[in-house]
């Protein structure tokens, strides 16, 4: 586990802001020049009316500012293009899907190849099966699989088999803790602005059924007293725990996984890890792998795909057989399935993802030069006199604009947000792009860009102390 720290003001190489903000080693140089941004072409900027017109839900912007708003032509290993002209490093990842970088060519080669077969029959191809073998043998958990298309299908798929264990209906979740889109787990997540007291939810959403609030506890992260009376309260209701084993950026305290796990065990309530943003991300076995805690049931994503659609449920034989077809007559049958899950493109780019992360190299490199883009943020805040507390795990961590420990959602609630996006908008004139709460290191960003990057953060402190 890695969080940065702010060096405390007795360290002797902290430095103390003068009265204009600015540290001294800051003091007297010029902002370092970036590229100015090419104007929006009228190609580009009709389209994104087209959008906001269109697409409701779908007009997203690279910051929070309209300003960011563009139209994506490509992207190309760690960068993307918008259809102006524009360049930037992309440690957005498409929100990190993305980890083997855009457009890979053993990826390409792979979908490319699978395409020529056809695209989608229902049945099992091959390379369904050997994604099925790869998963299994990789990750800890499982001993069976079933495919989905999307984060959200996968959660809401482990919830239905731990549900049909345990034939009850709780789900105990984390406060800000992002599940998908099911109407069951869309409740205080990240976005949550106004907290309940503990274990009561609160609705992300307007549209769901008032009565799905009764099925959801919520705990405190990183706190296993509250989070153990919870479990020892509703034990006879729960059908399952469900966590991010990084919970967005916060990392779990020492001990904090291994508790929850033996609470879980004793309580024989299905603990599932929702690896969507975690999976093949810290490591080939995942982050159950990587924090050496064994769940019964997980979910995957994003990066295992390079971009496909796909999701998978992966778990222990007596919750997944609830699945098998043969069940089906009998009324003890749990339905799992989609008209394109395990599709053969998906599959045929998820093994070559798969490939690329198996070679010997990959995760050392992720890690080394992750871990020295966080440094970086630290210290280019530190020399500027601006407080923050750098949070996660090298391949994927959030610098939080604060003076305080960041442990859980409502200290991160605390921190200075508009100065988050304010740093989140700096970048990106310099040509850098991130994600609303993270860093996504690629690993196809080279030392040279790590180095670019670095450069652009102390261009941004800079700035932002200045202000």
């Amino acid at each position: 586990m890695v969080r940065m720290t702010r060096a405390p003001r007795t360290d002797p190489t902290a430095v103390e802001p003068n009265r204009t903000g600015l540290c001294p080693r800051v003091q007297g140089l010029a902002m370092k020049s970036h590229q100015p941004k090419k104007p929006r072409g009228d190609r580009e900027g009709a389209l994104l009316e087209e959008a906001a017109a269109l697409l409701p839900a779908s007009a997203r912007h690279a910051t929070a500012s309209a300003e960011s708003a563009m139209i994506i032509r490509e992207g190309r290993g760690p960068r993307v293009f918008d259809l102006s002209g524009n360049e930037y490093l992309d440690y957005l990842l498409g929100s990190g899907p993305m980890l083997v970088g855009h457009a890979h060519p053993m990826v390409l080669k792979s979908v490319t190849a699978a395409l020529e077969r056809g695209s989608s029959f229902l049945l099992p191809t091959e390379v369904t099966v050997e994604l099925a073998r790869e998963i299994v043998r990789s990750t800890p958990c499982a001993e069976r699989v079933v495919f989905g298309n999307t984060g959200s299908d996968g959660v809401i798929f482990a919830i239905r088999l731990a549900r049909a264990y345990r034939r009850r209906d709780k789900v105990l979740k984390f406060e800000g803790a992002y599940h998908g889109q099911g109407d069951a787990l869309l409740m205080s997540n990240q976005w949550t602005t106004a907290p309940a007291d503990f274990p009561h939810p609160v609705p992300n959403s307007i549209g769901l059924p008032e009565q799905v609030r009764e099925e959801v506890l919520v705990a405190p992260w990183n706190d296993i007293d509250r989070t153990a009376d919870l479990i020892a309260q509703y034990r006879d209701d729960l059908a399952c725990v469900i966590a991010e084993p990084m919970q967005r950026t916060l990392s779990p305290r020492p001990g904090f996984l291994e508790q929850l796990r033996e609470l879980t065990h004793r309580a024989d309530v299905p603990l599932i890890f929702d690896e969507v943003v975690t999976g093949y991300r810290l490591g080939y076995e995942s982050g159950q792998g990587y924090y050496g805690v064994t769940p019964d049931l997980c979910v995957l994503g994003k990066s295992l795909s390079a971009g496909h659609p796909l999701s998978v449920v992966a778990g222990r034989f007596d919750l997944m057989k609830f699945a098998e077809g043969a069940r089906r007559l009998t009324g003890d049958y749990v339905s799992l399935t989609g008209t394109y899950s395990g599709n053969p493109i998906s599959c045929a780019a998820a093994l070559a993802a798969l490939a690329l992360f198996r070679e010997p190299d990959v995760y050392p490199k992720l890690f080394e030069r992750g871990r020295r883009l966080m440094q970086g943020c630290q210290q280019a805040f530190d020399s500027v006199g601006i407080p923050v507390q750098v949070t996660g795990e090298p391949p994927a961590f959030e610098p939080w604009f604060a003076d305080h420990e960041i442990v859980d959602f409502r200290s991160a609630q605390k921190s200075n947000h508009a100065l988050s996006s304010r740093f989140g908008q700096a970048l990106l004139e310099r040509g850098i792009m991130k994600a609303h709460e993270k860093f996504f290191v690629s690993i196809v960003h080279t030392d040279e860009d790590i180095e670019h990057t670095i450069d652009a953060i102390q261009d941004a402190a800079y700035e932002l102390a200045r202000a």
